[in-house]
């Protein structure tokens, strides 16, 4: 790290000290005290174990969560983060006290760069975060357009169909499998909000932006506890972070001016438009009503237009490689999920999307993925307005709230052999029932739960389901030989492979 352990201990020792009296007071008022954790240096708080949380967070956390129970404190100087993992707690808090945990914290130094306080995911609930929600989810997201996708699905299934092939005819080489989906999802999710096929090129590049800006948040957690110094101690991350907007911006922007260009000459020209509603000409229609109706400007459009990719294309192609890693190391999964397929369509059938209803092997192998290895370990964190009481602990005004969900869905105690790859946990009569939203109960929440639930999980999963059962119908997966499939883990945006997934590919028969 590019810190000077000197600044930070004086930093904190100054806005501490100013803050330490109010926040002792106020904490001796009330009945209630902090969820438990490990000794605290006064004014620095724990800031003795930053650089194990900073090197490794979940290990820690486990460590912690085993002497303490399943929600603990950790605070740096005044800033207080709230660790949960238990699922009851978790309930507690997202689904019966819903409103009080709906908040987002403020926007720390890289999402101010990134203006995130226009994103869904950023921003904190009021009349914006509704309004952006609400557009997001009636044109790209409801259930009912689903259909009308059809024909990019099948666009980028034929893309990834043909990459695959070539590995396998030309080269000989095993498949990046990680590399190659995720190419594709920026294929669909690029259309999905441009409502047109993007050249290669321009896709690679806002590829290779994009995931230039996600590598960069890798580490970045600890600007939420420094929110105010942050941008001083970390100076070069600041700078990285400034140039890779910029270079997002230089990507992006001329795509959004031909997109209005060509819109307002169809306009122009009384031209009906396309029976396929892209996101961005939705947002060149929003009028932001508590800001005196203005139009929303290029760079607002443009971090609206990231957070999809961003959403859909890491999270989607992370999980799609951990379950063809389990299909790959469990070859008896693999062929009893192309027996199912077959069953239900044959070789040289389109599987449409009706289809994916009549394959409940299909579907349990994704839950398992997402059970096991759900794309992100822990959700974006909430925040509390005002003090709350969760299960006779205080969870005071401002403190990060972070929920695990690595953890719930590898509790044993909830999960039988929590860390085999078993699909059949979800059939037949002694099935583990799972509500994925979370709203009667919590035992997994890999797209969080209550009001800030992921809008993207109907989406998503079928995207997921729609990818998988092409890709197992139409090619047989296999290891590369003499090399086990290594199963590390690698927190980064989403937690990764450490060794990428390679795989050979064989055609199957029609």
């Amino acid at each position: 790290m590019e810190y000077s352990w000197s600044i930070i201990f004086l930093s904190l020792c100054f806005s501490a000290a100013i803050t330490i009296f109010i926040t002792q007071t106020k904490t001796k008022k009330t009945k209630h005290s902090l969820p438990p954790g490990p000794p605290r240096i006064p004014i620095l708080g724990h800031i003795y174990l930053l650089r194990k949380f900073l090197i490794n967070t979940e290990a820690l956390l486990r460590v912690l969560f085993k002497k303490y129970g399943p929600i603990v404190t950790f605070r740096i100087g005044s800033s207080t983060s709230i660790f949960i993992a238990s699922h009851s707690l978790a309930h507690e808090a997202l689904i019966q006290n819903g409103a009080a945990f709906n908040y987002r914290p403020g926007p720390v130094t890289p999402s101010c760069i990134f203006d995130n306080s226009y994103t869904d995911c950023g921003s904190s609930t009021g009349n914006r975060w509704r309004f952006l929600r609400r557009n997001l989810t009636s044109v790209v997201l409801i259930p009912s357009r689903y259909k009308s996708f059809g024909g990019a699905r099948r666009w980028v299934l034929q893309v990834l169909n043909d990459s695959l092939f070539k590995y396998h005819v030309e080269s000989g080489e095993p498949v990046p499998v990680g590399d190659r989906f995720r190419y594709a999802m920026f294929c669909l999710l690029l259309f999905l909000c441009f409502g047109e096929k993007l050249d290669e090129k321009i896709i690679k590049e806002i590829e290779e932006t994009e995931r230039a800006k996600l590598a960069k948040f890798e580490g970045l957690g600890v600007f939420s506890l420094f929110p105010r110094l942050g941008k001083f101690i970390f100076r070069k991350s600041w700078h990285e972070m400034v140039n890779l907007r910029s270079k997002q911006l230089s990507v992006l922007l001329p795509l959004i001016k031909a997109s209005r260009e060509r819109r307002k000459k169809v306009k122009q020209e009384n031209q009906d438009e396309n029976s396929f509603i892209s996101y961005i000409n939705s947002l060149f229609d929003l009028e932001i009503k508590e800001e005196g109706g203005r139009k929303l400007v290029d760079k607002e459009i443009a971090t609206l237009i990231s957070e999809v990719l961003d959403a859909g294309s890491d999270t989607t192609s992370t999980l799609f490689e951990w379950i063809m890693a389990n299909l790959i190391k469990n070859q008896n999964i693999q062929e009893k999920l192309y027996s199912e397929i077959q069953g239900v369509v044959s070789s040289t059938e389109e599987i449409k999307e009706d289809d994916l209803e009549k394959m409940p092997y299909l579907k349990a192998v994704v839950l398992e993925g997402l059970r096991l290895h759900p794309p992100t370990h822990f959700v974006l964190p909430h925040t509390v307005k005002e003090d709350i009481v969760l299960n006779g602990y205080l969870i005071p005004k401002n403190a990060l709230v972070n929920f695990m969900v690595g953890e719930m869905g590898r509790d044993p105690k909830v999960w039988k052999d929590p860390m085999e790859f078993k699909p059949e946990r979800f059939l037949g009569d002694e099935r583990q029932e799972v509500d994925i939203t979370g709203s009667k109960e919590i035992k997994m929440m890999p797209f969080s739960a209550g009001r800030r639930i992921c809008p993207g999980l109907g989406l998503g999963t079928l995207h997921m389901e729609y990818f998988l059962a092409n890709a197992v119908r139409d090619f047989k997966w296999m290891g590369v030989e003499g090399h086990d499939v290594d199963m590390s883990e690698r927190m980064e945006f989403t937690v990764i492979m450490v060794t990428p997934l390679r795989a050979h590919v064989s055609p199957r028969p029609k």
